[in-house]
């Protein structure tokens, strides 16, 4: 088994964050490493997901929903070819922090009788796609709170 994780502190409530990681058809618009989910956010569906954990490097994969509960945690799971191989269990969670703001941590456990050799190749530039992400993330969502707080 081995864990990758990173956090950041977001300035803006986890129901505002909430709203930009549920919405799979923005992130194109906002995220360097998960480039594309298509598929619905509910428990126990299937999506299709997209990394770029480096430039021109994609990798796509179908794990399942297997916790979503709004504007605390998202986590699914997905294998490579079959499961006990390479198992992946990918995780957000979002923490509401007492000034309203959100931490939020990002991270996946990988198992399966591929971890040692795989993890040795692909876990450096997933870390780095973990932290970009929630740089991009943070990024997006301040931006979107300062827009509505200078038309209110």
């Amino acid at each position: 088994m081995k864990t990758i994780k990173a956090q950041i502190s977001i300035d803006a409530s986890p129901e505002q964050v909430w709203q930009v990681l549920v919405d799979f058809s923005s992130y194109s618009s906002w995220n360097p490493f998960i480039t594309s989910i298509k598929g619905y956010a509910k428990e126990g569906e299937y999506l299709n997901v997209t990394i770029e954990s480096k430039p021109g490097s994609k990798m796509n994969f179908k794990p399942e929903i297997l916790v979503l509960t709004p504007n605390e945690e998202l986590r699914w799971k997905g294998k490579l070819f079959i499961k006990g191989l390479f198992d992946g269990e990918h995780y957000f969670i979002l923490e509401r922090q007492a000034n309203g703001s959100t931490q939020f941590k990002h991270g996946e456990v990988f198992t399966g009788l591929l971890v040692k050799p795989l993890i040795s190749i692909i876990g450096t530039e997933t870390e780095k796609g973990f932290n970009a992400m929630n740089a991009s993330l943070k990024a997006f969502c301040e931006t979107r709170v300062e827009e509505v707080r200078h038309v209110c």
